[in-house]
């Protein structure tokens, strides 16, 4: 089961490791990244940088059995790098669950709604409508950090 889908440029680092997974107490981490999964050192970085206990799959997003990783009872935290990422887990049967924004970074377009997340206008619309289907949308870089809504992120970024 996925228990949480966290959109986050770098993946797997020291936030994920040292912070989400202690609370998420999760059992397996999906890392669903063309990049990632392209590379055998990455790869390898990332399954070293996960405590031995838990399982690290890491594959193109394209590739990833959604369907099954979500109705199998693994606990599971699935991450992306970009929130296009979510929109194409949720076509590919991700299944409703939560959404949350970790480090997303500059880039042509997009604006900054806190220190760690800037989004675009298409970005911050494919947000709403994936809330609208059911699945609640946070920004948090750390459990302990007062969650920011989707609607004060809207209200962070008004359109213009």
């Amino acid at each position: 089961m996925i228990n949480l889908l966290r959109v986050d440029n770098r993946l797997i680092h020291g936030q994920v490791v040292e912070s989400w997974l202690p609370t998420l107490k999760v059992r397996r981490v999906l890392v669903a990244d063309d990049e990632a999964a392209g590379s055998a050192l990455v790869r390898a970085a990332m399954g070293l940088a996960v405590p031995p206990t838990i399982d690290v799959v890491i594959e193109p997003l394209e590739v990833m059995d959604f369907p099954r990783l979500a109705s199998d009872g693994v606990s599971s935290l699935l991450l992306v790098r970009e929130v296009a990422g979510v929109s194409r887990a949720f076509a590919r049967g991700v299944g409703v669950v939560p959404i949350q924004l970790g480090n997303i970074h500059f880039a042509t377009g997009r604006r900054q709604a806190t220190p760690s997340v800037f989004l675009s206008p298409e970005e911050l619309e494919a947000l709403k409508m994936l809330h609208a289907q059911g699945c609640p949308v946070e920004v948090r870089a750390v459990p302990s950090e007062k969650p920011l809504s989707l609607q004060e992120l809207v209200r962070r970024l008004p359109p213009g």
